[in-house]
């Protein structure tokens, strides 16, 4: 599958972007906003320990005079449980993002219901792409990180509605790595904009899977730029 396919191509001009506050999000957004891309952005509170994140998304979306809409799920955290992402009496894994023990941090069918529901955003708009940041590094871990499921995702959007909004996926065959070097030509401040930790706390903790693989990325894209010039 092309991911400049699922764009629509580059002449579409509005677009939805789901924005979590994360690293991936949040370059894809201004990834879209210096693309000429009328962006509006969309996040989520659906009961995430990490809540925090939503902060940063908040912050970023201010910064760069983008809308944007917080849509409260939380009431899900009831139905989905099993992940140390929504149950406080399950500890969220440390090590490497690729471990087993990260499956713990699967929410079910979390991306489905954001991306319906940010779909139907979109097609109230009548924008003309759904962009999301799935990346390769997701697809181990995440079931709902991989090309099957963004295939039938957007097959389903646009079968269930008249305007038709294509998805967006550019990094879905990207490494964490690479996205982070887009976001540093970009001149993204990740330490100042964006929020990674999985445990939600004061500072970010440094040991969980998605910390871990947040410097591993930014290290090797620093050392990439470096050795480019």
């Amino acid at each position: 599958m092309n991911d400049t396919t699922l764009a629509g191509g580059r002449g579409k001009r509005r677009a939805v972007c789901v924005l979590s506050g994360g690293m991936d999000s949040t370059t894809l957004l201004h990834e879209l906003l210096h693309d000429g891309y009328e962006t509006y952005a969309i996040s989520f509170d659906y009961g995430q320990r990490h809540k925090k994140e939503l902060e940063f998304a908040a912050r970023t979306c201010e910064k760069l005079g983008v809308t944007h809409r917080v849509v409260d799920i939380s009431d899900v955290q009831g139905v989905l449980g099993g992940s140390a992402l929504t149950d406080a009496e399950i500890d969220v894994p440390e090590g490497h993002y690729e471990d087993q023990s990260m499956r713990a941090t699967v929410v079910p069918n979390r991306n489905m219901i954001m991306l319906a529901i940010a779909g139907g955003w979109a097609v109230a708009l009548e924008v003309d792409i759904l962009a999301a940041a799935m990346h390769g590094g997701d697809h181990a871990i995440y079931p709902d990180c991989r090309e099957e499921f963004v295939q039938l995702f957007a097959a389903a959007l646009k079968a269930g509605n008249y305007h038709q909004v294509e998805t967006y996926v550019p990094y879905l065959h990207k490494s964490k790595a690479e996205v982070a070097a887009i976001g540093l030509r970009l001149g993204i401040d990740y330490a100042e904009d964006t929020w990674s930790c999985y445990k939600g706390e004061v500072e970010p903790c440094g040991k969980c899977g998605t910390c871990v693989e947040r410097e591993e990325a930014l290290a090797a894209a620093r050392g990439s730029r470096a050795g480019g010039e």
